[in-house]
């Protein structure tokens, strides 16, 4: 069955980076379309990234130049490259594809 592990998450400071990773397995990794989302305390799931398997990548303007996805077909893994962290980005980052979700991994930004 289809398998997401999420991994990465952690207490950083304003300004500071985290890299997230999604193992992935249980489907065809490199013809997927893969895609993160997040959950901030006390509100609701906000899409955040998606790459393509052509590689085609999106970004929510809320992270556009300051996150970078990535996958790595090789190692069935996406990526998500956090930088200029804010407080606003706390929240729980969820790795997808299609109708299957992986547990989840606190990005917590506080100083």
């Amino acid at each position: 069955q289809v398998q997401l592990v999420e991994s990465g998450g952690g207490l950083v400071q304003p300004g500071g980076s985290l890299r997230l990773s999604c193992a992935a397995s249980g489907f065809t990794f490199s013809s997927s379309a893969m895609s993160w989302a997040r959950q901030a305390p006390g509100k609701g799931l906000e899409w955040v990234s998606g790459i393509y398997s052509d590689g085609r990548v999106y970004y929510a303007d809320s992270v556009k130049g300051r996150f970078t996805i990535s996958r790595d077909n090789a190692k069935n893994t996406v990526y998500l490259q956090m930088n200029a962290l804010k407080p606003e980005d706390t929240a729980v980052y969820y790795c997808r594809r299609l109708g299957s979700w992986g547990q989840g991994t606190q990005v917590t930004v506080s100083s």
